[in-house]
């Protein structure tokens, strides 16, 4: 996938889908609407203090990658902004309102479970249950012009891995499958657990037999 982000990036492109979905009749965004959606506390995961210098930055950013563009009037002399992200004519990223909905929480809130994701994305589109939810996680993790999302490794504690987006690049964690792959798990992964613990007996044989052969020579010189 080309197209790489800087966080505050995708804070403001996941602000502008947010509102084009919750409050449309206040889409496009002026520049303060859009600081201030992406300074809120609830539903967002940092919370930030973005000035609007800084987002206005961002904003040139966008537009100069062709993912936001500037609109002048709707009865205002003030600028507003819209996304060009997806599922529009000016670019090749093409989602369902689902895709677009998870995708937006993970650029709003950062990894989140299956279910997490189930019940805060259900405000920018339907899901029947967490199973809908898993289904277009997989999705988005098997398109041919992504992967788009990562399953990360399971952290203990949790019952459920989390998924991040891949539009900032790579996650920090690494995903299940790499885990499993530098574990030995998956396919031939008994054979290769298998060969890491006949590997550890040879290493504690080889310490205890270093031992003893310490505690000879300490005997040694101890002499009678």
């Amino acid at each position: 996938m080309a197209l790489e982000l800087t966080p505050n990036e995708i804070r403001v492109i996941g602000c502008l889908i947010e509102k084009q979905i919750t409050t449309p009749d206040q889409y496009p965004l002026s520049l303060n609407a859009l600081t201030n959606a992406c300074n809120q506390k609830s539903n967002r995961e940092p919370v930030l203090e973005l000035d609007e210098t800084t987002v206005q930055a961002v904003l040139d950013q966008l537009t100069s990658k062709f993912l936001v563009t500037e609109q002048r009037g709707y009865g205002s002399r003030v600028s507003k902004y819209e996304h060009r992200f997806c599922n529009t004519s000016f670019g090749t990223l093409k989602f369902s309102a689902q895709e677009v909905g998870v995708l937006c929480e993970l650029f709003l809130r950062g990894p989140q479970t299956p279910g997490e994701l189930r019940s805060r994305a259900s405000r920018l589109a339907p899901f029947a249950d967490v199973g809908e939810v898993e289904k277009v996680l997989e999705a988005l993790a098997a398109r041919e012009d992504g992967p788009f999302v990562a399953r990360l490794a399971r952290e203990p504690g949790r019952r459920e891995s989390r998924y991040a987006h891949l539009f900032g690049g790579a996650v920090t964690g690494g995903s299940e499958a790499q885990a499993a792959h530098e574990s030995g798990e998956g396919a031939g992964g008994t054979q290769a657990e298998s060969g890491r613990l006949g590997r550890l007996e040879q290493k504690l044989a080889a310490l205890e037999a270093e031992v003893a052969e310490l505690k000879s020579r300490i005997d040694t010189l101890a002499g009678p």
